[in-house]
């Protein structure tokens, strides 16, 4: 994960946005028997940099309970298969295989600073609207 967990989670956000499109699309389409393409596999960079998103925004955001909110939901979008997200979530950060994609994400969000992570938290205490 070389660009900065900003970078990353917007063109999580906005992909997160077009599947949204594509599963309203698809369900429309189901109602008329026309074939479904699956949805887009999420990658470990990006489940890693939503969850170091739980470990930056509680100190960021005003609103904790608006954030967890939206943190569950995004991670909810990107784990449908899972029943409780964000507890797979945590589950997924302490496997061994999972450590150095986490530390990067970890390192990446430093590098983008409380401004920017700031930014992104904000706009997660909306994202359950």
């Amino acid at each position: 994960m070389k660009s900065s967990m900003f970078k990353s989670l917007s063109l999580g956000l906005l992909t997160t946005a077009v599947m949204s499109l594509s599963v309203t699309h698809a369900a429309k389409q189901q109602d008329e028997n026309i074939e479904v393409t699956p949805i887009q596999k999420v990658t470990q960079q990006e489940l890693a940099a939503i969850y170091v998103l739980s470990e930056v925004c509680p100190s960021l955001v005003k609103d904790d309970a608006q954030f967890s909110r939206g943190y569950s939901k995004l991670a909810q979008e990107y784990l449908p298969r899972e029943k409780d997200a964000v507890s797979a979530l945590s589950k997924l950060s302490k496997e061994k295989k999972f450590k150095s994609i986490l530390a990067e994400a970890r390192t990446d969000a430093k590098k983008a600073g409380d401004s920017k992570n700031k930014e992104i938290c904000q706009e997660l205490t909306t994202y359950n609207n």
